[in-house]
Parts: C-alpha cells; sequence; structure tokens
C-alpha cells in the first residue's frame, strides 16, 4: 500500500489540521506528518502546490488528493477498519457522524471569537452574541453522549467524533469559558491522551506568531 502523508500547518493555531492528526494518531494509523506552516492571514502560497483547495489538511496517498478534515477521517477509516477510528455500532457511528458534522458546519461564534491557540495564557476576552449558544450546544453534546456511553470520551473509547472536537477543548480552556465538573472532566480526559499530549507539546516548541489568531 501506498503511504499515506498528511499536510498540517502550524501545531498553534490550526484546528482544522489538529482533527485528522489526532484521529490517525490516537488510533495507531502509520502516516507521515509534514507541516507547512503559515505566518499570516493569507496562508502559505505552497498550499497551492499539495492541495485543490489552496488549504489543509489535505491527505495524500499515492495519486490519491484527499481535502477536509473529516472527508480524510472517512477515508482513513475505510482503508484502516480494524483500527476503529469510529465506534463499532452503527447506531453510535450515525450519532458520532452526526456530531462531527455539526461541529464541521456550525459554531460560528466560538470559532470567531476564540481562534484556536494552545500557547495562550489562560483568561477571558469579552463575548460575542452568540457564543453562550455555542458554548451551551456543545456542552450538551458532551454530556449526553458521556452519559451514554459511561465515559471517559463521547463514545467510550476515543473516537473520530473526540478529535473533531479536540480544538474546542482547547478553546474553552484558554478562554476560560466553562467551569462545570462534567465539562472539566471531558477535556482532562481529552488533554490527558497521549496524542493530544504530543500535538500540544510541538505547538509549544513553534515560534511563528499569526497576529490575527492572538485573540
Amino acid at each position: 500500500m501506498d503511504k499515506l502523508t498528511l499536510y498540517i500547518a502550524n501545531k498553534n493555531y490550526s484546528s482544522w489540521s489538529m482533527r485528522p492528526w489526532m484521529a490517525l494518531t490516537a488510533a495507531g494509523v502509520p502516516f507521515e506528518e509534514v507541516l507547512v506552516p503559515f505566518d499570516d492571514a493569507a496562508g502559505n502560497p505552497r498550499f497551492r502546490e499539495i492541495s485543490p483547495t489552496g488549504r489543509v489538511p489535505v491527505l495524500h496517498h499515492g495519486e490519491v488528493r484527499v481535502w477536509e478534515s473529516l472527508a480524510i477521517i472517512e477515508y482513513v477509516a475505510e482503508l484502516f477498519p480494524e483500527h476503529g477510528l469510529w465506534p463499532k455500532a452503527a447506531k453510535d457511528r450515525a450519532v458520532a457522524r452526526s456530531v462531527s458534522m455539526e461541529m464541521l458546519s456550525g459554531f460560528r461564534a466560538l470559532r470567531s471569537a476564540c481562534p484556536m491557540n494552545m500557547r495562550r495564557p489562560k483568561g477571558r476576552i469579552a463575548l460575542p452574541d452568540g457564543l453562550g449558544e455555542d458554548v451551551a450546544r456543545i456542552k450538551t453534546i458532551w454530556e449526553d453522549l458521556r452519559a451514554r456511553s459511561g465515559g471517559p470520551f463521547l463514545f467510550g473509547s476515543f473516537s473520530a467524533a473526540d478529535a473533531m472536537f479536540a480544538p474546542v477543548v482547547n478553546r474553552f480552556d484558554v478562554y476560560d469559558l466553562v467551569t462545570d465538573a462534567q465539562t472539566l472532566s471531558y477535556m482532562a480526559a481529552m488533554q490527558a491522551h497521549p496524542a493530544w499530549i504530543e500535538w500540544r507539546d510541538a505547538a509549544l516548541q513553534e515560534s511563528w506568531i499569526v497576529p490575527s489568531d492572538e485573540a
């Protein structure tokens, strides 16, 4: 089989890169990581050389190019079904994909006001309209799924759905958006996962600064 090469951007800022990287790493899928940094709001012209959209992440597998975080996860899950990127039960996989798509398409107030930033010192900012609703909905998703599965992750064991919400864990933490024990418990489980720790440690070593993401 041709090797998988995952092109990502800055680990400190790139929430979209974090999602498939976390999913593949946690599942033990072998891949090569290539980091192409962006250092301004326009990204990096090199992205056009590797991605049809001019954005990352993008996965190369022989002649195949797969872009968008969730599409990458789905493609790899089909290649490596034995690695269990999605929950085992069909009904759980359906819900996992539903909440992953909700994460993909929603929560714009949270995304806009609170860019992912692994290096950011913890502290609150002025919150715009709509952000409270985003936070409340995400907390409900996490609480309901963990109550049903027994935790510590959304479907018991770590899955692609957890990877899709990984950047939110950083946002909730560094912008000090939540205080309830249930949410903090899930965040603690995520932040203790070896894949999270590996990503975070690499992010903290980066030197690039993107002013637009320094909320």
